[in-house]
């Protein structure tokens, strides 16, 4: 009998410690460190990973290119997001919340794919009867769709050696385990080589494969950062339940570019894809309230309208609040400072909230403009004028500077029927662009009428 070791793993960051601690001394994680039991029973190897070609090494410009075989699901956002469509042999980590509509979306998929060959869907959280109340509620009724309820994964690949389905579902890869791992279902060990396990055999077998993992409380994928290295591609779904929208955003590719988002709507029989994001974020902005400005982001390659909404209230406690809902808190904290030093804004009184409506998170410098147009907004109680969209990154002088694809934002808020705060020409030129006139240009000299509202400091 082999025996056995016991180490202490942080179940986010994968680091492992002979003694427990309440700190991860690699990542910072409070309260992560679990034990796990390591062994290596007498004739039965650790999973191996995917495997590298033996082969010589050969010049690069000898190396001939391999046109990937690509299925198109007929889920035309999805296919866009993935690059084109779905490779053929490729493993994906597909990510989200519970109950945010992962389940949902892999058997619309699954429907879609078993066009091109059986779909093999492992379930190991639910049972078949109620995968099958889903698929009903769907509408979907594909012969070569086929149910298995089983976590064991030496199992598991029997059952794919016997069936050769052409598309595999885990769900989810958190549930399902190792026999000769002696570590729990979800731990760290299990989580990690249970994927190299499933990408291994998919990647022999040329099967196309989508694993389900489960999130942890800030929103990442749980589990050591690794799994999204051994996996193809990594998507996300993001959005608040108590909504009914759904964002799935691209986080890696090895095939297509990342970023790249795709918008879907929930309904009764399931999700449904949303062709123009835009008008879709924007049909409920409020009509000439003050807080409010349109923002064009760019999303991977693509351009896309939001909301940006700010609130400024007197402040009841001497420290005032800063609140940040889809933006990064610190960056809120510097455009109120430069609002304050170049405009005179007293806003250290003032209790500030900001929010992309939508549950989008941005993280790309052109929201800044945006959002300091938005507080300023709030601030003087006067609505931005209607018909303009916004981007721009402010600097700390108040200047505001070029932001990556600004042809392509003006493009999209042309089309939407909105036009750039400054004409297309006058970014081209080196003339030097100020907050302050942006300030005046956008909110206290507009003329589609103003707002019944007094300022905050009258």
């Amino acid at each position: 009998m082999a025996k056995k070791k016991t180490v202490y793993i942080c179940q986010s960051c994968g680091y492992k410690s002979p003694t427990w601690s309440g700190k991860c001394p690699e990542c910072g994680s409070w309260g992560t460190l679990i034990e796990e039991v390591i062994s290596k029973p007498a004739g039965k190897a650790s999973v191996s990973w995917i495997e590298t070609s033996s082969e010589k090494p050969t010049p690069i410009t000898e190396i001939s290119e391999i046109e990937k075989e690509r299925y198109i699901s007929g889920i035309e956002e999805f296919d866009r997001v993935a690059g084109g469509g779905i490779v053929k042999g490729s493993v994906s980590l597909l990510s989200g919340e519970p109950g945010i509509g992962k389940s949902t979306f892999l058997l619309q998929l699954s429907e879609k794919l078993s066009k091109h060959g059986k779909v093999l869907y492992v379930s190991a959280e639910e049972s078949p009867q109620q995968i099958s109340m889903r698929a009903r509620r769907l509408e979907i009724s594909s012969p070569e769709i086929l149910v298995l309820a089983n976590n064991n994964l030496e199992e598991i690949k029997n059952f794919i050696e016997k069936e050769k389905p052409a598309f595999l579902i885990v769900d989810s890869i958190q549930t399902v385990y190792l026999p000769h791992i002696e570590s729990a279902a979800g731990s760290v060990s299990q989580v990690r080589e249970g994927t190299a396990f499933v990408t291994n055999l998919s990647k022999a077998k040329g099967i196309t494969t989508f694993i389900v993992g489960h999130v942890n409380k800030e929103g990442t994928i749980a589990g050591p950062k690794v799994l999204e290295h051994i996996v193809d591609a990594v998507y996300q779904f993001e959005g608040d339940r108590g909504h009914n929208f759904r964002i799935l955003k691209a986080l890696k590719n090895r095939f297509g570019s990342t970023g790249e988002i795709a918008v879907f709507q929930m309904e009764e029989k399931g999700l449904k894809e949303v062709k123009n994001p835009s008008l879709f974020f924007l049909s409920e902005r409020p009509v000439g309230k003050p807080g409010s400005v349109i923002y064009c982001s760019i999303e991977g390659t693509r351009p896309l309208l939001l909301e940006v909404q700010a609130l400024v209230s007197r402040a009841v406690f001497s420290t005032p609040q800063r609140r940040a809902k889809g933006i990064d808190a610190n960056r809120l904290s510097i455009i109120i400072a430069v609002l304050e030093k170049e405009l005179g804004y007293p806003l250290r009184n003032f209790d500030v909230f900001v929010n992309i409506v939508g549950g989008v998170k941005i993280k790309e410098p052109a929201v800044d403009l945006p959002v300091a147009l938005a507080i300023a907004s709030s601030y003087l109680g006067k609505p931005v004028r209607r018909n303009i969209a916004v981007f721009g990154e402010i600097g700390l002088s108040g200047e505001i500077r070029s932001v990556r694809l600004e042809e392509m934002r003006i493009k999209e808020i042309e089309k939407n029927g909105f036009r750039p705060l400054f004409p297309a020409l006058q970014r081209k030129n080196n003339k030097l662009k100020l907050l302050s006139e942006a300030v005046k240009t956008a909110i206290e000299e507009q003329q589609d009428g103003g707002s019944d509202r007094k300022p905050l400091n009258s």
